[in-house]
Parts: structure tokens; C-alpha cells; sequence
């Protein structure tokens, strides 16, 4: 029978990516598709979504970095733990570094000001993409895990 960290360690990543996925690879680009929403109101949309998203990302991060370091079993592969350190790693960077450049960007877009070009998108989507990558190996990793226990 799975525990409720097996549990957590499975589900987590899973519904991470499903988050990462549908808000940073489609609702990010597609809003401004929509008929009538302007550049204004789609950084504003943004804005609040990526916010709201960045919470719940350390929320899952939390809950998977305490049941994973609870678990012997993960404590053995250095390879998953680096990765679950990777993740912790991109979610701090965007949060305390990323995020409130590109809010403060916004924000001067919002308010008809031009900011200065910068890297900064693009290195948030760099991160993102290493995160997707990041979560699928991890959630790999707790399948496999699950799959041997089951065989027993």
C-alpha cells in the first residue's frame, strides 16, 4: 500500500507540469489572440496569473521537498535529489530575481512608459523549459518507483 509521501511524490510533479505547461506554453501567448484584448490588458492578466502561479509553484515545491526527504528510498539517488534542488533553484531565481523584473516591465507597458530591452523574458523561458524537463524527470523517476514496488 502507497503512503501519503509516495502519494505527494507522484501526484506533485504530475499536476506541477500540467500548471507549468498549460499557463507558460499556452495561456501566456494565446491571450493575446483573443479578440479585443489589448496589449494593456493581456500584461495585466499576465501579470495576476503568473503571480498566482508562482504561489502555488512554491507551495508544490514545499510539500515535494518534505516528503521526498522524508523517503530513505530518495535519499539514495543523488540524481533525483539534484533534480528536486534544481527545481527549488529555478523557482527562487524566478520568484526573488525574474518575476518582479518582468512585473516592474509590465507594469511600465501598463502605464504607457517604454522600458528598456532586456534578456530577461527570454531567461524565464529558458528556466521554464529546464523546469518542464525537470518535473518530467522527477515524475518519471516516482513512476518507476511505484512500478517496482507494485512488481514485488
Amino acid at each position: 500500500m502507497m503512503t501519503v509521501t509516495q502519494r505527494i511524490r507522484i501526484t506533485v510533479p504530475m499536476l506541477w507540469l500540467g500548471f507549468v505547461l498549460s499557463i507558460s506554453f499556452m495561456e501566456a501567448w494565446l491571450k493575446f489572440q483573443a479578440e479585443g484584448v489589448t496589449q494593456v490588458i493581456g500584461l495585466s492578466i499576465g501579470r495576476l496569473v503568473f503571480g498566482a502561479l508562482n504561489k502555488v509553484e512554491l507551495s508544490f515545491f514545499a510539500l515535494l521537498f518534505v516528503c521526498s526527504f522524508k523517503s530513505h528510498w530518495f535519499l539514495k539517488k543523488k540524481m533525483l535529489r539534484n533534480v528536486l534542488i534544481s527545481l527549488g533553484g529555478i523557482v527562487l531565481i524566478q520568484t526573488f530575481h525574474l518575476l518582479p523584473i518582468l512585473d516592474q516591465q509590465a507594469e511600465m507597458i501598463i502605464n504607457n512608459r517604454t522600458p528598456s530591452v532586456t534578456y530577461f523574458h527570454f531567461y524565464y523561458v529558458v528556466l521554464e523549459t529546464l523546469k518542464v524537463m525537470l518535473l518530467f524527470v522527477f515524475a518519471q523517476h516516482a513512476l518507476t518507483k511505484l512500478n517496482e514496488l507494485t512488481e514485488i
